[in-house]
């Protein structure tokens, strides 16, 4: 039924099988920008010390069609978690972030830009906190974060702060703290174009899909398969520590399908033409900034500045990094201007 044969025809940066590659060998190591090169020692002034890992319970008064309002209002004020970014010193008084270095518009090194510096629509945001925070755009020590890393990332200190294409719910609520939304999406179905699958429905029977661990997109499909949402026969066994592993098991035939936001599949589609979006979003979901649960002033700092942002800064990005891939009309991905901040401490 899965022909195992790589698919021909790619398009892009010579192809997106040679751009996972560049990309596995980058994510063997930290990712430290030129302009960044201060040493992680473990001990880079975040305050507070690190948390363990583990999962606790949602709130159950939560519910994620809500999540993103569960938040702190906007501030400028300094407190102790800004109060110790700003008090590093030489190299290291930069803002620590953990983003995506592989999802193209996104996160990504273009292996033609010969600076190396990542670019995309998360990392134009991260230059924007950083300006506010230290009054200088370059002053970010970029981390590189696989998907299922990016909450013990946050737990163990390593990072400030996590933007990369992280959706607000009710149970990560439990474990960190988020920002208002900065962008609308939903999960949606990748496939060949001559897949017989045509959406998140009966088509999907006995067929191989594959999603990244501790995404989204898992947790929706094993709780649909179970409740019988769609067809028991979905084998949903291939499991991958980034998003855009599953795009190369699809091209290898591994799979039949890949399920992850609607944003990054259709940056995947523009690189492969032999791969489409089937079926309409089934999901509507909203990402986040992600912080420590107790970094109060500064998550309401960095609500202060999306405030800013949405009116001076989030179309431009758009259109530089995503109109190419998700249309020139911006609306169905603009982030709703918070009416509620419902979170008090």
């Amino acid at each position: 039924m899965r022909a195992r044969r790589v698919r021909a025809g790619l398009k892009g940066w010579g192809g997106v099988g040679a751009m996972a590659a560049f990309c596995a060998l980058a994510l063997a190591f930290v990712l430290l920008l030129p302009r960044t090169q201060s040493p992680d020692d473990g001990s880079a002034g975040l305050d507070g010390p690190g948390v363990a890992e583990g999962h606790q319970a949602a709130d159950a008064a939560c519910k994620d069609k809500d999540a993103e309002k569960l938040t702190l209002s906007p501030s400028a004020a300094d407190g102790d978690t800004i109060a110790a970014i700003k008090a590093r010193q030489g190299e290291k008084r930069k803002l620590i972030v953990g983003v995506d270095q592989n999802s193209y518009r996104w996160g990504y090194r273009d292996p033609n830009n010969t600076t190396a510096a990542l670019e995309g629509f998360d990392i134009d945001l991260v230059h924007r906190i950083a300006e506010d925070i230290l009054g200088d755009p370059d002053a970010v020590q970029f981390k590189a974060i696989p998907t299922n890393q990016r909450i013990p990332a946050i737990q163990e200190g390593r990072v400030d702060m996590i933007v990369r294409t992280m959706t607000i719910t009710c149970d990560r609520l439990s474990d960190v703290a988020f920002s208002a939304p900065y962008f609308k999406t939903g999960q949606q179905l990748l496939a060949p174009k001559s897949s017989k699958i045509k959406g998140y429905d009966a088509t999907l029977a006995d067929t191989k899909v594959c999603t990244a661990a501790s995404s989204t997109a898992n947790t929706r499909l094993t709780e649909d398969r179970d409740a019988g949402r769609i067809p028991k026969s979905v084998n949903l066994d291939t499991v991958v520590p980034n998003q855009l592993d599953c795009l190369v098991r699809l091209q290898l035939g591994e799979v039949d399908a890949v399920v992850t936001d609607g944003a990054l599949a259709a940056s995947q589609a523009a690189q492969d033409p032999t791969v489409e979006l089937k079926g309409d979003p089934f999901t509507t979901e909203y990402y986040g900034v992600a912080m420590n649960k107790d970094a109060d002033d500064l998550v309401r700092r960095v609500n202060r500045i999306l405030v800013e942002y949405r009116a001076s800064g989030w179309q431009a990005s758009y259109d530089t990094w995503l109109s190419a891939t998700l249309g020139t009309d911006a609306t169905t991905s603009k982030p709703p201007t918070p009416a509620q901040y419902l979170r008090e401490s």
